[in-house]
C-alpha cells in the first residue's frame, strides 16, 4: 500500500485545529471579542479554579508572613533576656 492512500494519512492532523487555524480563526473577529469577549468566557469558565489557586498563594503568604514575625518576637525576646542577664551566663 502506497503512503499517498488517505488510509495511511497521519490522524493527529485531523485531531484538531493547528497554532495556524486558530490564528486564522482570530484574524477575522473584531477587537473586542479577542480582548474582552474571549477572556470574560476563561474567567467565567476558570474563575473558580483561579480564585482557588489565588486564595491558595495569599494564605501560603500570610502563613510565611506569621511565622517570620513569630520567629522574629522569639529572636527578640531571647536577645532581650540574654542581655540583661548576661551576668548569669556563668551559671551555664
Amino acid at each position: 500500500m502506497d503512503r499517498e492512500s488517505p488510509g495511511n494519512r497521519d490522524e493527529s492532523v485531523e485531531a484538531g485545529p493547528t497554532v495556524a487555524a486558530v490564528k486564522e480563526i482570530f484574524e477575522g473577529l473584531p477587537w473586542w471579542v479577542k480582548w474582552v469577549a474571549v477572556p470574560l468566557l476563561a474567567l467565567f469558565v476558570f474563575g473558580g479554579m483561579i480564585m482557588s489557586v489565588v486564595g491558595f498563594v495569599v494564605g501560603l503568604l500570610f502563613k510565611v508572613l506569621v511565622f517570620v514575625a513569630l520567629v522574629a518576637g522569639l529572636v527578640y525576646v531571647v536577645r532581650k533576656f540574654t542581655s540583661s542577664s548576661s551576668s548569669s551566663r556563668d551559671d551555664w
